[in-house]
């Protein structure tokens, strides 16, 4: 306890829970949600999937029906589509024919990324991309399209095997493929299980450490409260470092959707392109 501020609660915003603080209050989930798994978190989720829902139904049914997407809201949107279609996924992928199966997924992926994340721009709310069991289900989905995408290319065993890179020639009477494939075959399926986990790891700690540092400056007003000539200076700095960084997270939660989105498109490619 510091000024007033229990130190254990900086990490409020960040972390799930069963109410939402508002700057009136909290507002506490009714029981009856909570005893059926919906948390803060949870609700944030399904109100990223209706937003999407709700702006990729409709510019769907216009682009079926032929009709341009006019608008600066559609055009911006489309720019969206493009790029990352265009720009990422195709190239990391390989080609547009191979690309084309996972594009659905990789757009519903990126903006579903994007939209958890920039929760966390609004006080009351958060990021539930700052949870590891988020991230974790994300990374999963990722890692099991990985897995079923090379073995219906390559097969059970081809898609494993094909993990090691071809070795040929000998020491003296040692075969060096007999040697070394098993161990490279270990490595390989040991650095292909901790990419994907890094999937989880990497989003998880950017977001959760950003919106903590946001906490603690914010913390500092309170906790000087004691004396009018401490309180000013320290407010002032306070708020500057908290709008910049507030900059900051607004750019890392496009970043980290991006890269969430570019290297899931970069492991589908390589399990589609083997050694």
């Amino acid at each position: 306890m510091a000024g007033g501020i229990n130190v254990n609660d900086l990490a409020g915003h960040v972390k799930d829970t069963d109410y939402f603080h508002f700057p009136w209050g909290h507002w506490h989930i009714p029981e009856s949600l909570v005893n059926i798994g919906m948390t803060k978190f949870v609700l944030i989720e399904m109100a990223a999937a209706v937003l999407m829902l709700a702006v990729f139904i409709p510019m769907a049914g216009k682009l079926r029906g032929g009709m341009p997407a006019k608008g600066r809201f559609w055009n911006m949107i489309e720019v969206f589509l493009l790029y990352i279609k265009d720009q990422v996924i195709v190239p990391s992928i390989g080609s547009a024919k191979d690309a084309a199966p996972y594009v659905p997924y990789l757009w519903t992926l990126f903006f579903f990324v994007l939209f958890c994340n920039l929760g966390g721009m609004l006080p009351w709310m958060g990021s539930p991309t700052g949870s590891v069991t988020v991230t974790a289900v994300l990374a999963l989905c990722t890692l099991t399209l990985v897995i079923a995408t090379g073995i219906f290319r390559h097969g059970f065993s081809g898609f494993w095997l094909g993990m090691v890179p071809h070795i040929e020639g000998k020491v003296g009477p040692i075969n060096l493929a007999a040697v070394l494939s098993p161990i490279l075959f270990v490595l390989e399926v040991f650095s292909f299980f901790v990419k994907h986990f890094s999937l989880c790891i990497r989003l998880m700690a950017n977001m959760f450490g950003g919106h903590l540092m946001l906490a603690v400056f914010l913390a500092f007003i309170p906790m000087a409260a004691w004396s009018v000539f401490c309180w000013i200076p320290v407010t002032l700095l306070s708020f500057a470092a908290s709008v910049a960084i507030s900059f900051l997270e607004l750019f890392v939660a496009f970043l980290q959707a991006y890269i969430f989105t570019f290297l899931t498109s970069v492991y589908i490619g390589m399990s589609i392109h083997q050694h």
